[in-house]
């Protein structure tokens, strides 16, 4: 399901103002009444992708973390330790809300509650948390849920993914009242923005051009031939778990990450992030698919991985064979591999390869020593 397709089915639950990751969205504000107090409502969804995979590189005390969110007139983010806060936590997830904004918004009073969404973007798991005062720091809880129940009861990841949904209520001031409804019509300010144009093709795709045409853009790619491409953080952080920890750890100047990605073309680092975005591959696939393949295995962008390696095996010859058994032994591409190897079966292939000192020293450089003897013995290969 597509986030958009994900905030209109939590809408239709009622939650009526919703974010995802960084997406601005709409507060709900409550007018008070003669003795009530004033508050605001707002939910946003954390969606960290291949969970399991993010739990098997982060360490117990390290966390992932949403964008920031605003509710309130103050900003949130969600921090999730995956193997738990502190040691005595190990074997649970540790999930808190956190202040973002106090240097700039000061204390702030909330109620909060945090879910773990299934199959059908329904509770599985929830937890609420009474009012806190926050200054500056996060409330939540320790062990969320054991590591063990979320991995063997599998209505709580969605394909991998886990999906965590936080409804957040905030007692607002009179002052902060009248500048969050001072902000509602936010035409004027989204143009105040200067938003960028992406710098790839969106191929139509709507989610992707509302992000660009609402929201400014939050990361600085800067690459080794000098270029730079413009990102959204959650995006990059929700497709690719080698990316949410460089930018855990990429310098910030203002409200911009600035992120060096050095040995990759810019044509590829575009295509790259692009499928990020559209989940489409690049019109140029056929001529990048193995630079492209490259890319995606080291930021492990597993889906745009297939992609290329389902192209990579249309297009194996004797001239090609050696680099592509390289690149399929060396990224770990077991559908490349199988086809590379049904290639070789066939003795008329084999004996051209043979017959070809060239080819010959490829293998030799860049394939496995043992296959290199099957070939030099003329052993058949089995499929």
């Amino acid at each position: 399901m597509s986030t958009s397709a994900l905030l209109s089915a939590l809408r239709v639950g009622g939650r009526q103002h919703v974010t995802a990751s960084i997406l601005a969205g709409r507060q709900h504000i409550t007018a008070p009444t003669l003795g009530e107090r004033m508050q605001a409502t707002g939910s946003h969804v954390f969606r960290i992708d291949r969970f399991t995979r993010v739990k098997e590189r982060v360490a117990n005390g390290a966390l992932v973390r949403s964008g920031t969110f605003g509710v309130g007139g103050h900003g949130w983010r969600i921090h999730c330790y995956p193997n738990g806060n502190v040691e005595q936590t190990r074997g649970s997830m540790s999930l808190f809300l956190k202040q973002a904004s106090h240097a700039t918004t000061g204390d702030a009073t909330a109620t909060f509650k945090m879910s773990i969404l299934d199959q059908s973007w329904k509770p599985s798991r929830a937890l609420s948390m009474d009012e806190h005062r926050f200054t500056g720091d996060g409330w939540g809880w320790d062990r969320f849920i054991k590591l063990e129940d979320l991995e063997k009861d599998q209505k709580h990841l969605q394909d991998g993914c886990l999906s965590v949904l936080c409804d957040v209520t905030v007692d607002i001031g009179l002052s902060t009242y009248k500048y969050i409804r001072l902000q509602v019509p936010a035409a004027p300010a989204a143009q105040e923005l200067k938003l960028a144009p992406p710098p790839f093709e969106l191929h139509g795709v709507g989610l992707a051009e509302a992000i660009w045409s609402k929201q400014a853009a939050d990361v600085k790619i800067k690459l080794g031939d000098g270029q730079t491409l413009a990102a959204h953080r959650w995006v990059l952080e929700a497709q690719s778990p080698v990316f949410m920890m460089d930018l855990a750890l990429a310098s910030k100047t203002g409200n911009v990450t600035e992120l060096r990605v050095d040995d990759m073309d810019a044509d590829v680092c575009k295509a790259l992030v692009q499928f990020m975005y559209t989940h489409s591959p690049p019109r140029e696939l056929e001529s990048m698919a193995g630079r492209l393949l490259a890319a995606a295995d080291r930021y492990e962008v597993e889906k745009l991985k297939l992609v290329c390696e389902e192209v990579l095996c249309k297009s194996i010859d004797t001239s090609s064979l050696a680099a592509t058994l390289a690149l399929a032994e060396h990224h770990r591409c077991p559908v490349l591999w199988e086809a590379c190897m049904k290639f070789l079966s066939s003795p008329g292939n084999m004996d051209v390869i043979l017959a070809s000192s060239d080819s010959l020293e490829k293998l030799k450089t860049g394939c496995q020593s043992a296959l290199l003897e099957l070939l030099e013995k003329k052993r058949p290969v089995n499929e």
